[in-house]
């Protein structure tokens, strides 16, 4: 919908609602200035898709080769990046949409199913990073004590349970009516002013969906940080190593999450204190623009975590290395005997690979606090 003006200055639409009482409420339609962050909404996200779908898909596959050797946070990261993907998927349709100045062409079906997976990727990808610190807290607090709990069959099981509350929390966009498009909506869960039920979720949001996660993983990275530099186990260049994992963990966390849920609680705060809808409505434009560019950076949590939990690993650099080096094996190996005994060739530089793999190797930092068990 493209911003109007109505009788000069106002900025918004009435029409009306029947209510079960058979009485006409007047309800404002806003019309915030899309076109102002739409710029940068397309570049972002376009930037977040070519560098999340490759960064991700190698993530999985590194983690996989972590989860044969029974490394418990690979679960969590598998699971992580597994999630990642399924929103990235849904990226076109976002940058689509915004080109179209937010009008959704795709049926409300495609946008419940598209805004369900969304909602679901922030509190998924928040949850597990929640359960990596915890489980990197447990290795060095409670070594000892920590065997029996961190096994990869436990965390498979909170693994699942995560995304069954989440996706049974979320279940909710199927049945609101922010996901349909009317004569008067044709947006994709962008109703404003937000109704009253979306501003006691985001209230709800804030407090179990960013506030306690953050209060746990500020104290569990603390914990390990402060452990880690008075242990005698660990070299200094391991100690720094840790120290500046837990320190870019709060600070991508702050930075892809916090702005985004502070501005959800403003909107919360602005409904509760509204004295009227106009007046609301008069906020909800002027805050769309940041809001709109806040939760752009959530997005970038997609790329962001592979680099910092996998990636970035020297144990996984030498991984794929060895993967690289026994590729270019096996295609010179397959081209010089492409007619005489590939069979036996081929036999024994799988052996070759199997044994390189056999190594136990780990995402890094988090490796580090794995082996002290």
């Amino acid at each position: 919908m493209k911003p109007e003006s109505v009788g000069g200055n106002v900025s918004w639409d009435i029409h009306t609602m029947r209510t079960s009482n058979n009485t006409t409420s007047v309800i404002p339609q806003c019309k915030p200035p899309y076109s102002d962050s739409a710029n940068f909404v397309i570049i972002l996200y376009s930037i977040v898709l070519v560098i999340g779908i490759p960064a991700n898909i190698l993530t999985l596959w590194l983690t996989i080769l972590q989860i044969w050797r029974k490394n418990v946070l690979a679960v969590y990261l598998f699971s992580l990046s597994l999630s990642e993907l399924m929103y990235l998927g849904t990226i076109p349709l976002w940058i689509l949409y915004v080109q179209n100045d937010h009008n959704w062409q795709w049926g409300p079906t495609a946008c419940k199913i598209t805004g369900y997976i969304f909602f679901n990727n922030i509190y998924i990808s928040i949850l597990l990073l929640c359960c990596i610190s915890v489980d990197r807290y447990l290795a060095v607090e409670y070594a000892l004590e920590s065997r029996g709990i961190r096994r990869q069959k436990i965390a498979i099981v909170v693994t699942v349970v995560i995304y069954t509350l989440v996706a049974l929390t979320h279940s909710a966009a199927f049945i609101i009516s922010d996901g349909d498009q009317t004569g008067n909506q044709t947006t994709c869960f962008e109703t404003l002013p937000i109704p009253s039920y979306v501003a006691h979720f985001y209230v709800a949001r804030f407090i179990i969906g960013f506030l306690i996660p953050l209060s746990t993983l500020i104290y569990t990275n603390f914990v390990i940080k402060k452990r880690i530099e008075t242990s005698v186990s660990f070299t200094d260049q391991q100690k720094a190593k840790v120290k500046y994992l837990a320190i870019t963990i709060i600070i991508i966390f702050m930075i892809c999450f916090a702005p985004y849920h502070f501005v959800l609680l403003t909107r919360s705060i602005a409904y509760y204190l509204k004295d009227s809808s106009e007046n609301l409505c008069d906020f909800e434009e002027e805050i769309y623009t940041t809001y709109s560019i806040l939760l752009c950076l959530v997005t970038v949590n997609s790329i962001a975590d592979p680099f910092i939990y996998v990636l970035v690993s020297e144990n996984v650099r030498k991984d794929i290395c060895k993967a690289m080096r026994g590729w270019r094996r096996q295609l010179s190996i397959n081209t010089r005997s492409d007619s005489t005994y590939p069979h036996f060739h081929n036999s024994r530089d799988h052996q070759q690979l199997d044994k390189e793999y056999s190594t136990q190797s780990g995402f890094g930092i988090p490796d580090i606090l794995q082996d002290r068990n």
